[in-house]
């Protein structure tokens, strides 16, 4: 029996009727749905005035793993710097994946974007992830001189894995006073490896994203059994004090598996006493916008974000 739930918006329901039906995602068909997850970056980048460079970082364990760097054609001295994670259900994915979204802060807000490519579950699994992401933002604030940056101006952002990543990250850099992001951007966050919300329940079987490929995502990043004790840099939601986080941005669909995590997460920031704007589209299923930016709702949602960020930013600068 399928649950009640949100419908989604109309415009959505007809784009997707257009798609392949999605295969349930789990240990056999990763590796052939991996492929399809990650982006190619030249057909994104044409006829947008940007430069591009390709370089390695060092993670905490002494790994090396690959980071892009995108910057205006002019850019502007002390830019803002958005440090991007992407999505992927920590299991898929790559450092151009939903790239087009911080593009176009790049292009309307003159920010210098720096996409990090964290390790992926099951390789990879613990705080190995969260702390390739977290090596990634010390990496940006250390060669500020060189990347043409604003150190006051850097933002953590991300979509699903990446925006729990990014919640994660932004708790590291409060816990270990390393240095004070501007702000944090949580797109469609994966923040609580409980699954236990009413949206969780909601959300099964076949879809961009449901209770049952989250489970999947979440058991290959915890290594095994969604146990209790996990700690709150991989999932968030855990976290006792979220006092001291940067000003933070949280935006979800209405139906979607993440939206109450997403919510609540929102409502302890400001029982804390920090600063959020949240905003749950109707009608809006996970990764509406980046899937489907043509659409009037994704297009509402982008502008809204980038409004946000771009007052944000202002104030700071």
């Amino acid at each position: 029996m399928i649950p009640v739930r949100p419908e989604i918006d109309p415009e959505l329901v007809e784009l997707l009727g257009q798609m392949p039906e999605m295969p349930q995602l789990d240990g056999e068909t990763l590796e052939h749905i991996r492929p399809f997850a990650r982006t190619p970056i030249d057909p994104v980048l044409e006829g947008r005035a940007v430069r591009r460079s390709e370089l390695t970082m060092m993670t905490l364990d002494g790994s090396e793993i690959p980071i892009s760097v995108f910057s205006p054609d002019r850019p502007a001295d002390s830019a803002p710097c958005i440090v991007w994670l992407h999505g992927g259900g920590m299991v898929m994915g790559d450092r151009f994946s939903q790239i087009d979204i911080p593009l176009e802060w790049l292009e309307q807000l003159g920010a210098v974007v720096v996409s990090i490519e964290y390790r992926l579950a099951p390789e990879a699994t613990g705080m190995t992830p969260v702390e390739d992401a977290y090596a990634g933002l010390l990496w940006v604030a250390e060669h500020a001189d060189e990347l043409e940056i604003d150190p006051l101006r850097i933002v953590i952002a991300g979509p699903s894995a990446g925006g729990g990543l990014a919640a994660g990250v932004a708790l590291m850099a409060r816990d270990k006073s390393t240095l004070r992001l501007a702000a944090q951007v949580l797109i469609c966050p994966m923040l609580d490896h409980r699954n236990v919300t009413t949206s969780s329940r909601q959300y099964t079987g076949p879809g961009v994203w449901s209770r049952e490929m989250n489970e999947f995502g979440w058991r290959s990043v915890l290594g095994g059994p969604t146990g209790s004790e996990v700690p709150s840099y991989v999932s968030p939601a855990m976290a006792e004090d979220l006092t001291g986080l940067p000003t933070t941005y949280i935006d979800a669909g209405s139906a979607e598996v993440f939206r109450d995590e997403d919510v609540e997460y929102a409502g302890r920031i400001w029982a804390a006493g920090g600063q959020v704007e949240l905003h749950i589209w109707a009608g809006g299923f996970h990764g509406f916008d980046s899937l489907f930016p043509q659409a009037a709702l994704s297009k509402s949602s982008r502008r809204t974000r980038t409004a946000w960020l771009a007052k944000v930013l202002a104030v700071v600068s």
